[in-house]
């Protein structure tokens, strides 16, 4: 393979994971040689198209790995496209890669597309000798993602809302049950804001860290426009400190339990109506899209 087919940027695999949810292995070497757990690149499918971040699933040789999961017109493009079709572009690895050392035990909590993100880095914590416990988290048993992937770690909990697979419940309440048997060191966690914003307040009344990823919006990815600015508000007696992060330099990851959930959540909100109608004419453009 030459110099110009490692970089093309060209799907090489898809895979259906669950309804409206696909695994794409993209040639890029300079992605796949280059990223560490917990890093992400920024995509367009078309010169026209959103900038989109996504997280690095794995890598292998000159290619690389993502899981997206179709929920607005941007996503929907991407998850439409087939092997052989080049993205327009990619950027990456993007953003601060996951800190990898040893903690003695570990509890990793992906929810929804957020099991991809968490994959790598319960791989990499267990490959230097962490007790890595996994609690993965869907809707239902057909939306638990890559499940056969994590036998490597010492414990595996799937908690499905409808109760299809293991604890009916979310993966707060796995957390909990986790909780009356042992108490880990550190937690990560990676999934929808809500999840995120839940398992941190977990880990805050316990006093545990907890890594989290943000999924903020984002347009260059370098810390240039701030689209991506987070606050993170930490209380020390009786004293409040405040400090501005950008997820795309400073992160993605965070300590969840000085994140300022309201205001973050609030950010993402903040173009709801917008990109509504964008995917309501994207309908009508491409027509039905139930077999996705």
């Amino acid at each position: 393979m030459d110099k110009e087919r490692k970089y093309n940027n060209i799907i090489v695999s898809k895979r259906r994971l669950s309804k409206g949810t696909y695994e794409f292995w993209i040639i890029n070497e300079l992605v796949s040689k280059n990223a560490q757990p917990g890093q992400f690149v920024i995509l367009r499918t078309s010169e026209k198209s959103e900038r989109i971040p996504i997280t690095i699933a794995d890598t292998n040789d000159d290619k690389f790995r993502i899981v997206v999961k179709a929920v607005g017109k941007s996503t929907t493009e991407l998850c439409m496209k087939n092997v052989g079709e080049p993205f327009y572009d990619v950027v990456g690895p993007l953003g601060k890669p996951s800190e990898i050392n040893y903690y003695g035990e570990v509890v990793v909590v992906g929810g929804g597309v957020g099991i991809a993100a968490v994959l790598p880095i319960a791989k990499a914590l267990k490959k230097v000798g962490n007790v890595v416990k996994v609690i993965l988290g869907a809707k239902s048993s057909e939306e638990v993602i890559l499940k056969d992937e994590f036998t490597f770690a010492d414990k595996l909990i799937i908690c499905t809302d409808d109760g299809s697979e293991g604890i009916k419940g979310t993966v707060v309440d796995g957390m909990i049950r986790e909780f009356e048997i042992s108490k880990p060191n550190v937690f990560w966690s990676v999934g929808p804001a809500r999840m995120m914003e839940r398992t941190s307040f977990v880990a805050l009344e316990h006093n545990i860290p907890i890594w989290v990823s943000l999924n903020a919006i984002m347009v260059d990815g370098t810390g240039m426009c701030g689209g991506c600015r987070v606050l993170l508000r930490r209380k020390e007696e009786n004293t409040v400190s405040e400090e501005i992060k950008y997820v795309c330099v400073d992160g993605p990851e965070f300590d969840g339990r000085f994140v300022d959930w309201d205001s973050f959540i609030r950010r993402l909100q903040q173009y709801k109506e917008e990109e509504k109608k964008a995917f309501e004419k994207f309908i009508e453009e491409v027509g039905d899209l139930s077999w996705l």
